[in-house]
């Protein structure tokens, strides 16, 4: 039974990886741009549902309701830095846009810091406790937002226009360009999509644990990270299921090995899979035409 609880304890924080990992896994798979500062967008979702859980409470509503707002901020925020930061380098060495989205997640945590401080702040109970249910209302909530979420954004790349113009432009610039695509519209627009699904992370974290503070998006992004490289970055299927894997990994070294190890055996993952199978699961070998 405490086997089997840590298992779903497990699931649950691969789920919020796995939202995490689509970010990183979107953005990849079009630019080859690993966007450090992805974690630290899902930090100002929580800041974002912290501001605004007052104005819902002196309403009666839900909530949970303040996910909308810290989908349409973090969706602004990612298009905003896209446009400013990383479009003027795309025809750079990428090394270029690797350092600028060192110094984004750096400079999204130091305006935190600077204008709201450096403490954690609680949230209050986001979902309502149900005593009839096995498992707790977090997890079914959280592995069942993950479940729907992977299924809207598979349809949605594999059904809709602007969906298979992404697929287009993430094989081939110049081959979606020639075919009329708009490459700046469909990067700006993943970008978008990854941010209001590190929104909804965002909320899913802070029900569970219940603190936000600036530095929240660091390790969550970098965890993430490994798990989108695990499943294979630039895979969708493969994000999700790295982030479920890397949950359930993390959760049963903390409870059967030690809580101190727990982040070895994370990164430890990550450099076994560059060794064996730098692809990941579901990933492909690129060939390089001469």
């Amino acid at each position: 039974m405490t086997f089997l609880l840590q298992l779903l304890n497990g699931l649950q924080l691969g789920s919020i990886f796995a939202l995490i990992a689509l970010g990183y896994t979107m953005v990849y798979g079009i630019s080859k741009l690993i966007n450090f500062a992805h974690g630290d967008i899902l930090m100002w979702g929580g800041y974002i549902i912290y501001f605004t859980i007052p104005f819902f409470i002196s309403m009666g509503l839900p909530l949970w309701l303040s996910v909308v707002p810290a989908i349409l901020f973090c969706m602004a925020l990612g298009g905003v830095i896209e446009k400013i930061a990383y479009k003027p380098l795309r025809n750079s060495p990428r090394i270029a846009s690797l350092i600028t989205a060192i110094g984004v997640s750096l400079l999204l945590q130091n305006i935190v810091m600077k204008y709201i401080g450096t403490g954690a702040l609680t949230i209050p109970k986001i979902f309502k406790a149900n005593p009839n249910l096995p498992v707790s209302v977090n997890f079914i909530i959280t592995v069942v937002t993950t479940a729907v979420l992977l299924t809207l954004l598979m349809l949605y790349m594999n059904k809709s226009k602007y969906g298979k113009a992404i697929l287009a432009t993430s094989e081939d610039y110049d081959a979606a360009r020639l075919v009329g695509i708009n490459v700046n519209t469909s990067i700006s627009l993943t970008f978008v999509i990854g941010s209001a699904v590190a929104a909804v992370g965002s909320l899913l974290y802070v029900a569970q644990y219940a603190q936000i503070t600036p530095t929240m998006g660091s390790m969550l992004g970098i965890k993430a990270f490994v798990a989108a490289v695990l499943g294979g970055i630039g895979s969708i299927p493969g994000a999700v299921l790295g982030g479920f894997l890397l949950g359930i990994v993390e959760n049963l070294t903390r409870a059967y090995i030690s809580s101190q190890l727990a982040d070895a055996f994370v990164f430890g993952i990550l450099v076994v899979v560059l060794l064996v199978k730098p692809t990941g699961i579901f990933g492909k070998t690129m060939k390089e035409k001469v």
